[in-house]
């Protein structure tokens, strides 16, 4: 099953991405050091995130996830740095 998931983190930013192999245990290829900034070290102590699947699929193609996962990227608005972590595709700005 490939899926494309959510995680919420707890100061409500977002980050989408696609899984091929439908992993309990994947939560994402965030950048560490974009997450981390955003933490302070007390707040790493207790820590917890939610992982949502928002599409699924078994016979998907690899093009096709992958445009899936770009349509819920802008749909949610996650390549907003105020909003989410993902940094692709980049974010145009209106102006």
């Amino acid at each position: 099953m490939q899926v494309i998931y959510k995680i919420t983190y707890p100061n409500g930013k977002i980050y989408i991405g696609q899984d091929r192999t439908d992993s309990i245990n994947y939560f994402g290829s965030a950048s560490n050091e974009l997450i981390a900034q955003d933490f302070t070290r007390e707040q790493r102590m207790d820590f917890t995130i939610r992982k949502e699947i928002l599409w699924q699929s078994e016979v998907a193609s690899v093009k096709e996830i992958t445009e899936k996962e770009i349509e819920f990227i802008r749909a949610f608005n996650v390549n907003d740095p105020a909003v989410g972590y993902n940094r692709w595709p980049k974010l145009k700005r209106q102006g």
